[in-house]
């Protein structure tokens, strides 16, 4: 990273861990005003901007200013964004089926949305430079949502999401038990199952391409689950918006250290 930017994440505390993957904050004083691809990941996020907020393109290509606060869901699609001024950032990932309770509706009304959760964050603000207190403000925080709300999870729901993160076969089901469950996973989760898996492989890319021993994009789309070039490509485009050299040569910041640090295997806490 250049000097000055940092990428810091810290695990939640044993309560939060059935929901909350992870905290991670992110800091750069003297960005670029490059445009930075961000891929789906499967995790919900909740955003809290202690800079200057993003611009994010819409889909007429016009970038609009994101919120202080946010709520980001399934992403099935890329987002463009660029910094306006200084960055410096908070966020709570969430596992894939962790937020439906704390966000208190269905996640598929926040699929390819960001929400704007200023009001609600409205009294939150972590210290500037210090990144393991910007985190434990945010898990405080969290942690008392949890307690007065009452959260649960759907053990069917978060079976098949920690399924889909080993990479196991689904169990064969008939045609109504298919659509039951496809109702359950698109309100916890937001996309349907065959959706995430998607995420989840692609996902992967990232890690086996910055593995010591990595020989290349298509090396590492194989170590992912990818049966050749072609395939890879498909998903770089549906994902990114870009082909793997263009997304390589063009990222910085953010989004290089998203890839780099965030796609990483791994699933859910076991209820």
């Amino acid at each position: 990273m250049d000097t000055g930017e940092r990428y810091h994440e810290v695990d939640p505390p044993e309560a939060l861990r059935p929901w909350v993957r992870m905290v991670w904050t992110y800091a750069c004083p003297r960005p670029s005003r490059t445009i930075q691809r961000i891929a789906p990941d499967g995790c919900p996020e909740l955003i809290l901007d202690l800079g200057d907020p993003y611009e994010e393109a819409d889909t007429d290509g016009t970038f609009r200013l994101q919120p202080h606060a946010l709520f980001a869901g399934q992403m099935t699609r890329p987002i463009a964004i660029r910094p306006t001024g200084p960055v410096e950032m908070v966020a709570l990932r969430f596992h894939p089926d962790g937020a439906r309770d704390w966000l208190g509706q269905s996640l598929r009304t926040a699929t390819d949305q960001r929400l704007d959760m200023t009001a609600r964050l409205g009294g939150l603000s972590p210290p500037s430079g210090d990144p393991e207190a910007q985190a434990h403000v945010m898990l405080d925080w969290l942690e008392g949502e949890r307690r007065t709300g009452a959260w649960t999870l759907d053990p069917r729901v978060r079976a098949e999401v920690e399924a889909l993160h080993a990479d196991q076969p689904l169990p064969a089901r008939d045609a109504a038990a298919r659509r039951a469950l496809q109702r359950r996973f698109l309100d916890r989760v937001g996309i349907a199952p065959r959706t995430l898996r998607s995420v989840i492989r692609f996902r992967r890319v990232f890690d086996h391409a910055m593995a010591e021993d990595a020989e290349g994009w298509l090396d590492a789309g194989l170590g992912a689950g990818y049966f050749d070039q072609p395939q890879l490509a498909r998903d770089f485009r549906r994902f990114l918006g870009c082909t793997a050299t263009e997304w390589a040569r063009e990222q910085v910041e953010l989004a290089r250290a998203i890839a780099s640090q965030t796609y990483k295997p791994g699933g859910p806490e076991p209820v």
